[in-house]
Formats: structure tokens, C-alpha cells, sequence
């Protein structure tokens, strides 16, 4: 078996295994030219093979048969070779040896053979640990920006479902504006056709004209209690299956919004509010309320489930 056919055998690609025997002329030393040369391409190596025949042909005679580091005394059939070891020791003291190299022992290839084996094992192996470091280190990333992106979302909605509830209460508001307006109107114009039925009769028979009657103000008591609708904040004391919540809202606060901070507070999903006195349920469709409209100021006692 050829050295080239050794070096395709254990692996090398065939290419590379040719430039290697032609450079170096046997097998220790093409082992070591592919082991420094391993990161390069095929068209780098063949340009500085090319190179280095040139370099070779004009100055053959000046050449010696090995080189020798200084250092440790160790013999290389190239340059190349004594480039790599010098990578490898940090040995950068070198000379020319007119001592040839003995080609490697059948033992020697083998021995060779299985370092060489070990190493590529060795650095599949680290190439594989790395591999899967930086899978988790990406896979860590991806969940932490979908955990923020479902954040923002639930966040949006929550902020959008406030935003709802409060327009329903501006509309339910302005409905129950507008209604009371028409009330006003409806008592206001049957107020002036009394009077003017009033008149009509009073000048048929020839009396004089009724005076209208403005019923007076009746005194407020000084002792009177604050009116609920003066307060501006409401306390509230949420009973809560995991446990209790308290706290103070501000009078125009929405029953979606006390929902909301409650689920916040203690991961509760609120459906209902419930007052054991009156007895009463606010379920999810009276959400818009404010807590004046539902009635919990200045505080309210509540079961919530």
C-alpha cells in the first residue's frame, strides 16, 4: 500500500492526500502538512504548492535533506512541517540537517494513524459540545423574547378591553344624560300647559290670573351625613379564593378595571362580584360600570369568584 493510499484510507480527501505526498515525499510528513493545512482550501494549498515548486526548482541545489530544531532536536522533511511544529511548541530556533529522514516503521504508520484518529475524535467532539451549547444558548433566547412577545400581547388586550369598558361607560353615561333631559323637557311642557289651561280658565271666568307656586327649598339639617356621590374614592374589600384584597379605587375606576387589578394581585379570573347586603351579582356584562353607578361608595364588602 502507497502513502497516499494510507492517507486516503484514513480518511484525508484524496486531493489533498496528493499535494501532501508531492510535498513533503512521505508519509510522516504529509501528516503533518494536511494537520497544519486543514483549515485551507484546495486553491490556497495548490497556489502555494505552486509557489513553493517554483521557489524549489531555481535553488534544488541549495537545499538540505531535513531541518532541525534547535530546541528539542527533532528532524522535519519540510518547512512546512517545522512551521507546524513550531505552532504547536512555540520552537523557533531551527537549522539546516544534511541527516535524512528515515521513512516510518509499519508500526510507526500505525501509531501515527491512530494519534491522528484520536485528534479528529477529539475535536468532533468539542465541535459537538459547542454545537449544543449554542443551541441552548439560542433556544434560552427564543423563549425569553416569545415570553416578552406574550407579555405585550396579553398587555395590549388588557389595555384594550380598558379602553372598551370605559367608552361603554361614556355611552351608557350619555344615554342616561340624554334620559333625563327628555324627562326634564317632558315635565317642563306638561308644567306649561297646565299653567296655560290655568289661564284660559281663569280669564273665562273673569278672576284674576293664579300665581304659580315654587315650592320652597327645604331646610338641609347640619347633623346630615356625607352623600356617597361626594366621595371621590372607594374602598374596597375583595374576598377572593386565594385570599383576601384590599384596596382603594377612585371613584370613576370600572368594575373591568377592579377585575383586572385583581388578577393582577393574585391570579384570580374574576366573573363576578357579589354583595351580601342587598344581595346583589355584577357579572361580566356590567363590567363598564364605574363604582358610583354600582353603588360600592364609599366602600363595599365582596365575594368575588
Amino acid at each position: 500500500m502507497t502513502d497516499l493510499d494510507t492517507l486516503v484510507d484514513m480518511g484525508f480527501d484524496k486531493a489533498r492526500a496528493e499535494l501532501a505526498v508531492k510535498q513533503t515525499g512521505g508519509l510522516q510528513g504529509a501528516i503533518d502538512w494536511l494537520d497544519k493545512n486543514q483549515e485551507k482550501s484546495i486553491e490556497e494549498i495548490k497556489e502555494q504548492a505552486d509557489t513553493a515548486d517554483t521557489s524549489a526548482e531555481s535553488n534544488v541545489d541549495l537545499l538540505a535533506k531535513s531541518l532541525r530544531c534547535k530546541e528539542c532536536g527533532k528532524l522535519f522533511r519540510t518547512q512546512l512541517s517545522a512551521e507546524a511544529h513550531a505552532e504547536k511548541t512555540e520552537h523557533v530556533d531551527f537549522e539546516e540537517s544534511t541527516e535524512e529522514i528515515a521513512p516510518l516503521t509499519e508500526e510507526q504508520k500505525k501509531s501515527k494513524l491512530e494519534e491522528l484518529r484520536q485528534r479528529a475524535a477529539e475535536k468532533r467532539k468539542l465541535q459537538s459540545e459547542e454545537d449544543k451549547i449554542a443551541a441552548k444558548r439560542n433556544e434560552a433566547i427564543l423563549r425569553k423574547s416569545t415570553r416578552e412577545q406574550q407579555d405585550a400581547k396579553e398587555q395590549l388586550a388588557a389595555n384594550e378591553q380598558i379602553k372598551e369598558a370605559e367608552a361603554k361607560r361614556r355611552e351608557k353615561q350619555a344615554d342616561i344624560e340624554a334620559k333625563k333631559r327628555i324627562q326634564a323637557k317632558i315635565a317642563a311642557d306638561k308644567e306649561e300647559r297646565r299653567l296655560k289651561a290655568e289661564r284660559e280658565k281663569a280669564q273665562r271666568a273673569g278672576q284674576p290670573m293664579p300665581e304659580q307656586n315654587i315650592p320652597a327649598a327645604a331646610p338641609v339639617a347640619a347633623s346630615a351625613p356625607k352623600p356617597a356621590s361626594a366621595y371621590t374614592e372607594a374602598r374596597l374589600r375583595l374576598q377572593t379564593p386565594a385570599g383576601t384584597v384590599q384596596k382603594t379605587f377612585s371613584a370613576e375606576t370600572t368594575l373591568f378595571e377592579v377585575a383586572h387589578a385583581v388578577s393582577r394581585e393574585n391570579g384570580t379570573e374574576v366573573q363576578t362580584f357579589t354583595s351580601n347586603f342587598p344581595r346583589k351579582t355584577w357579572d361580566q356584562s356590567d363590567f363598564g360600570l364605574t363604582l358610583k353607578e354600582a353603588g360600592w361608595m364609599p366602600s363595599a364588602a365582596l365575594i368575588v369568584k
